[in-house]
């Protein structure tokens, strides 16, 4: 009998490893496939080895050395500023929610509920925006938008309050004397953790990878952010591509198309893959008692 649950759990590790080299291998391939030759690419298809070693694509993003720093200053710039300010708002809005003892709670709780079936859409939010905030061309449309504020997070922060912060500390707290603010910070904050690296890991990902405030919203290069720099890098290629100019169609023959592609992915998404494994022992925690119903 033990003998026999040895191997069920001999089995069941050997397929997490399987799924776990499944899912590393779309990535091991996709930065094998930015160092190899673009000819080779053609030839033999993508490949785990580069048959042909090249750092082509990267020299030729390395063209705009410059504005690629500026745009990296620029995500970094708001994904910790947007980060930040956007767990301050949504943990000040959730914590009021988990208290049984504010009023119009389920009101409340409702409009939050509201905004994840219905929005403006998207010219009335690019009007709002654009017309009454102004601010389009600005580092606040890479900001703002993003911050008016999604209301899962604050769903699955209230729930942690609710179900993981204990009454009976908020209640000695009081007689205490502690006020309503300092029972926030100096209490249920320390004990949240978990939600708040996961909520923050969340957010910090949603502001690195976003382009489509950048797309609407900025015009002036000088603002572009990584994720808008790259896009419309690939989108020059494309043009060239399909170009029937003919210096257009030289000047396309010189670039390393799919090789580029790849280079623009892995610059793009480095930064947090190294990140992720310093949120991930309060990323499970968080997702699994924030989404206890409550």
């Amino acid at each position: 009998m033990m003998k026999s649950n040895h191997m069920n759990q001999y089995a069941v590790n050997l397929i997490f490893i399987l799924m776990a080299c499944a899912s590393i291998f779309p990535f091991v391939l996709l930065v094998m496939a930015s160092f190899t030759d673009q000819k080779a690419i053609i030839n033999d298809g993508y490949s785990l080895l580069p048959s042909v070693f090249s750092l082509e694509a990267y020299k030729y993003m390395m063209q705009s050395s410059s504005s690629l720093i500026r745009a990296y200053g620029i995500t970094v710039f708001i994904t910790i500023f947007g980060t930040v300010v956007g767990l301050a708002i949504s943990t000040m809005l959730a914590y009021p929610l988990s208290r049984s003892d504010m009023p119009l709670r389920k009101v409340m709780s409702f409009l939050v509920f509201f905004t994840l079936l219905f929005n403006g859409g998207l010219v009335s939010t690019y009007l709002i925006y654009t017309e009454v905030f102004h601010i389009k061309n600005t580092i606040w449309a890479l900001i703002i938008p993003g911050l008016l504020t999604n209301g899962f997070y604050i769903l699955l922060i209230r729930t942690f309050f609710s179900t993981s912060i204990p009454a009976a500390i908020i209640e000695s707290a009081y007689i205490d004397g502690a006020s309503e603010f300092k029972i926030f910070y100096r209490i249920v904050l320390p004990l949240s953790l978990p939600i708040l690296a996961t909520i923050g890991l969340m957010l910090g990902i949603s502001y690195w990878n976003d382009w489509f405030n950048g797309l609407i919203f900025v015009t002036d290069s000088k603002l572009f952010s990584i994720q808008n720099m790259l896009n419309r890098m690939l989108s020059d290629i494309q043009f060239l591509q399909k170009s029937s100019m003919t210096n257009a169609a030289q000047a396309s023959s010189n670039i390393p198309t799919d090789s580029v592609r790849m280079a623009i992915a892995v610059i793009g998404i480095v930064p947090i893959f190294c990140a992720y494994p310093f949120f991930q022992k309060f990323f499970v925690k968080g997702l699994t008692l924030g989404a206890v119903k409550g």
